[in-house]
């Protein structure tokens, strides 16, 4: 007879086969926000048409637009997945893309003078990397150790973050003199933009460390129910350091880039992506409540957004309206959330 160690115990919910209703109804919610992609396209397609006798899904020029428009959002949504699995969100990723933005075109102008410029972008990118894990390290600290909320820990660190990018930058963008940079921010492989290959490999890689280790069994079990994973031997403590500095260095790798494909570094960079972070996370199928999401998920709440916001400019309708059709999206998407939960019979909280 085989035994199961109990800190490998696999926390999700369980389909329900003796009712084809509730199964079948529980896919479509699951896969909402494929089926919101599905339908803005299948919508802006039939409106560019109609009003301009043009594809707009066809148009290789608006797909890769959509692409680069989604990287940025997409790599502090993955991130934001797992904290958000863990029943923990994380506000501070806007302003540590900057921070990391900032710092990514310093080291790079700096490498830049003493190494190739090839080894300096990597040393670019890798200062950005581990600078922004350092914020990361602190709110782990702060939400693991001293018990405070995530919504106020990262709350305050937003606020560190946002000044010491200011700091560094003096105010100002920091231009990157760096023609390698600048080629991977804005260079093609056989028409792919280089970012959204990066992009792409880095969210296979977070979807294996969420479903296929023991990391992201974790994290679903302490999201599903803090008390039994910790009753099971997880180590709750280690666990949340960990997946805030994970969560971090996501924003750092999305503020390297974003100097990358601007040349330049600015504090604000990650400001007005933040709440698409959350959005896309949310869009994707994620609870709030902790315990459920998909890295693949996040992707098409991702994309969602970026439609959106590009289809709404690609058919001449004021970019106003983007924020309230995300809006609503976001509300439908939490919705239908709470009606899942429901109907499937999972505890809520009043």
């Amino acid at each position: 007879m085989t035994s199961t160690s109990p800190t490998e115990t696999h926390v999700a919910p369980q389909a329900d086969h003796g009712d084809p209703a509730r199964s079948w109804l529980g896919r479509i919610a699951e896969g909402r926000a494929w089926l919101f992609l599905a339908g803005l396209i299948i919508c802006f397609e039939v409106w560019s048409r109609f009003s301009f006798g043009a594809t707009f899904v066809l148009n290789p020029f608006n797909v890769q637009s959509i692409a680069i428009f989604a990287v940025a959002p997409l790599l502090l949504a993955t991130g934001q997945t797992f904290v958000i699995i863990s029943g923990g969100i994380d506000l501070s990723l806007g302003f540590i893309m900057g921070l990391a933005a900032v710092v990514a075109a310093h080291a790079t102008n700096m490498a830049g003078a003493a190494i190739p410029l090839p080894l300096a972008m990597l040393a670019g990118i890798l200062a950005a990397v581990l600078v922004a894990g350092v914020p990361g390290v602190i709110n782990g600290l702060l939400i693991s150790r001293l018990r405070i909320p995530p919504f106020i820990g990262t709350l305050g660190m937003f606020g560190v973050a946002r000044g010491t990018a200011f700091l560094l930058a003096g105010g100002t963008t920091v231009p990157v003199q760096n023609s390698w940079f600048a080629l991977l921010g804005n260079g093609r492989f056989y028409g792919v933009p280089y970012l959204v290959i990066i992009a792409a490999v880095f969210v296979v890689v977070m979807h294996y460390i969420l479903s296929q280790t023991r990391f992201g069994q974790h994290n679903y079990a302490i999201g599903a129910n803090v008390q039994a994973a910790r009753r099971a031997g997880i180590d709750i403590r280690g666990h949340i350091l960990r997946l805030y500095v994970l969560s971090a260095m996501c924003a750092g790798l999305g503020g390297a880039l974003y100097a990358a494909r601007f040349t330049a570094g600015a504090a604000q960079a990650g400001e007005p992506l933040l709440l698409d972070s959350v959005a896309a996370v949310v869009i994707g199928g994620a609870s709030l409540f902790g315990g459920s999401g998909t890295i693949f998920g996040t992707v098409a709440g991702a994309l969602v957004i970026a439609v959106i916001q590009y289809g709404l400019v690609f058919v001449n309708v004021e970019p106003f309206w983007q924020f309230i059709a995300v809006g609503l999206v976001i509300i439908v998407s939490v919705l239908i959330d709470q009606a899942q939960r429901r109907f499937s019979g999972a505890r809520q909280d009043e």
